[in-house]
């Protein structure tokens, strides 16, 4: 859990006048971009009650994401959603947007409400400036709602780190394989994937 995440948890309804962080929540963060508090274009995501602003998607980053999206729509089954930089639904104070996301089927259609926890199959964080937030911060925070696993393609070492087995201080498993290896989503029905098409 993170230092303001615990914060937050912690404060008593007796320290009303205590100096605290505002926390925004989901209704509160949609509201805002309502009013247009954030200029045109931009991008913006909601991680424990902050919002944080995103960094331009550069040219490389985007290329990574493109490749990954249409390797994945020809390979799983029909029945998985595969979202691009689309929100994920964790809980009031958590609404992280992921480069990818690989989402189970469900009876109710994903345009009803953005996908939950246990929707999903698989995320991939694109890094490059942002190397540091992902590891540090949004890949914690998917281990606590218990994301079956992530993989972090770090553009600048181009190296790709796996991430499996949630638990709450985080993932138990983080594996480094090499660019000639072929690996298998746990989760997804499909041959391996060859990473030297990616990196």
């Amino acid at each position: 859990m993170s230092a303001i995440a615990e914060y937050l948890e912690n404060i008593s309804s007796t320290a009303a006048t205590e100096p605290h962080l505002y926390p925004i929540n989901v209704t509160t963060y949609y509201r805002m971009g309502e009013i247009g508090i954030w200029a045109k274009g931009e991008r913006t995501e909601l991680v424990d009650a902050r919002i944080m602003t995103m960094a331009p998607i550069g040219s490389e980053h985007a290329d990574r994401v493109d490749r990954l999206t249409r390797f994945f729509v020809k390979t799983v089954p029909e029945d998985i959603t595969v979202r691009i930089q689309n929100p994920v639904y964790l809980d009031e104070y958590n609404e992280p947007q992921p480069d990818i996301a690989l989402l189970r089927p469900r009876e109710q259609p994903y345009r009803e409400a953005h996908p939950r926890a246990e929707d999903v199959l698989l995320i991939i964080e694109v890094a490059d400036t942002s190397l540091n937030y992902d590891r540090h911060v949004k890949v914690p925070l998917y281990a606590r709602y218990g994301i079956v696993e992530v993989w972090l393609l770090d553009i600048r070492s181009n190296r790709l780190e796996i991430y499996q087995e949630p638990q709450e201080e985080g993932y138990r498993i983080m594996l480094k394989p090499r660019r000639n290896e072929r690996i298998i989503p746990t989760k997804l029905a499909m041959s391996g994937i060859d990473l030297s098409n990616f990196m």
